[in-house]
């Protein structure tokens, strides 16, 4: 467990489900305008079924302020199968962070960066060399932010959900 200037960096328990659920979805509400109805509501969808799962094989944590979650992330482990598309899959070869959200309340106070440093850790505590992630381009915000604590952009791990529609795939390696 970590200790951030006014909030606490902490595994997620079952008793924390609702609270994620309700912080995901705000965090990602504000990407609805970049979306068809119909992709929003897949994204909807899989945000809470992997909210649901929480307990399964990936790792949930969060973080807390005040006695109330203010953003969530996952990791989830190498070798998960990941859809890529309709009728395409894929096996990851490395953990994945997933659904980095923090609460539109609590922004700008370093939740999201400390969220994403604590997975790295848990990478390389569990002797993995590499984390990876992915994302979007109107998640301005989290590239830039990704790309500071150094995740470096890995073309070779893109997918293409629809052929004019790129999810970006970036890579960080835990070894010095």
């Amino acid at each position: 467990m970590g200790k951030n200037a006014g909030f606490v960096i902490r595994t997620a328990t079952s008793a924390d489900r609702a609270a994620i659920q309700e912080v995901t979805l705000a965090a990602y509400e504000q990407y609805i305008q970049y979306m068809p109805p119909e992709a929003w509501d897949m994204y909807k969808a899989d945000i809470i079924e992997k909210v649901a799962n929480i307990g399964s094989r990936a790792e949930q944590i969060v973080a807390e302020s005040d006695g109330a979650i203010a953003g969530s992330v996952l990791i989830i482990p190498a070798d998960s199968v990941v859809e890529v598309s309709d009728d395409e899959s894929a096996r990851r070869r490395w953990p994945e962070i997933r659904l980095l959200a923090v609460a539109p309340s609590a922004r700008g106070k370093g939740i999201g960066e400390a969220l994403t440093r604590e997975c790295i850790k848990r990478t390389r505590e569990a002797g993995i060399p590499t984390v990876t992630l992915h994302t979007l381009d109107v998640m301005q915000v989290a590239m830039r932010m990704y790309e500071k604590i150094g995740f470096v952009r890995m073309p070779e791990l893109d997918y293409f959900p629809d052929p004019e529609f790129v999810v970006k795939g970036y890579r960080y390696d835990t070894e010095p």
